[in-house]
């Protein structure tokens, strides 16, 4: 790497590297995954870095997310067979532990959907991108964000089935 675009990675990846560990990790589904994942993308960033344009950041989320799309593909469809879910421990109480089971069998739910879905949900509201902002990371159009959105989290519905007497916790997506 020579001047400006190392300068540029490393800020980058200064500013936004733990969002974009973060993401990559979602998307993988594991740490180690997730390590792999953000190293293949910012590998292609600086391989193709002519044609980055003015925001890197952007480029090296889109490239993010289709890697993580292609491995998808390539893998199949995992495990249709899973049971709904249906061990999920009952809602849980104040004991954090409850917290982390919930994220778990979430983070199980959503590597049941199929790519696009799990993608744009992730962007949307793991990342808190708004739909044209999604679409532009994704590359397609806005209605199809919207709609990949609605159908993934009416699929978590099934998926995950919690009780409808009583709301979902709050859990945060922080990460010790």
């Amino acid at each position: 790497m020579a001047g400006p675009r190392q300068a540029e990675v490393e800020r980058l990846v200064a500013e936004r590297g733990g969002q974009l560990m973060q993401a990559a990790i979602a998307l993988a589904g594991s740490r180690d995954a997730g390590e792999d994942l953000l190293q293949a993308a910012l590998e292609r960033l600086l391989r193709n870095w002519r044609r980055v344009g003015p925001d890197p950041e952007s480029y090296l989320r889109r490239v993010l997310y289709n890697l993580a799309a292609d491995g998808w593909r390539q893998r199949g469809r995992r495990q249709r067979g899973l049971a709904r879910l249906a061990a999920l421990p009952p809602p849980p109480s104040a004991d954090p532990a409850d917290a982390v089971s919930l994220r778990d069998a979430m983070f199980r739910a959503l590597g049941q959907l199929p790519p696009r879905q799990r993608s744009v949900l992730l962007l949307r509201y793991w990342e808190q991108l708004s739909d044209s902002e999604t679409a532009a990371v994704l590359g397609c159009p806005e209605g199809s964000v919207k709609s990949a959105a609605a159908r993934g989290l009416a699929r978590l519905r099934e998926l995950i089935a919690w009780p409808e007497d009583r709301p979902a916790p709050a859990v945060s997506k922080e990460r010790s």
